[in-house]
């Protein structure tokens, strides 16, 4: 099978230490991420779950460096395609100056059908990701969030 990467990088005006209690924290991802509550105690080997009532993604930790990069596993609650490896979630993020962040999201691994061309939707990673990107951008920098529903 054959398998690509999405990539989509945002600057923040914000501390590393402040985007990264946002991507780790429910308190911040049920206002800008659908509403969704994230679970983990961000240890490698450890579960990640998203939550919006119920699970609704989750994953295991590869790779944890705090207010830094961390690296996990993605399975999407009944996304039946078959896979021959586990599509891969990735944050980077790097402090350009004392108040800008450089954010980095990788997720590799995917397959055609993770790329849902539905214009008015935000089903698919080509959707999804800049979107939940963008309200945390907004969020952080101006305490407000984009208000959609899905």
């Amino acid at each position: 099978m054959n398998s690509s990467t999405f990539q989509y990088v945002t600057y923040i005006s914000s501390t590393a230490e402040k985007v990264w209690e946002a991507l780790t924290s429910t308190q911040h991802t049920e206002l800008y991420f659908f509403g969704t509550a994230i679970k983990s105690d961000w240890k490698v080997g450890s579960r990640v779950e998203y939550f919006r009532g119920d699970l609704t993604d989750s994953g295991e930790i590869l790779s944890y460096e705090h207010n830094k990069e961390m690296t996990y596993t993605w399975e999407s609650v009944g996304d039946d395609t078959v896979r021959e490896v586990p599509t891969i979630v990735s944050f980077s993020l790097q402090e350009i100056d004392n108040h800008v962040v450089k954010l980095t999201l990788t997720h590799k691994n995917l397959l055609a059908a993770d790329y849902v061309e539905e214009n008015d939707t935000f089903r698919g990673v080509n959707n999804g990701w800049p979107f939940i990107l963008n309200n945390l951008k907004t969020y952080l920098e101006s305490g407000k969030t984009m208000e959609v529903s899905i």
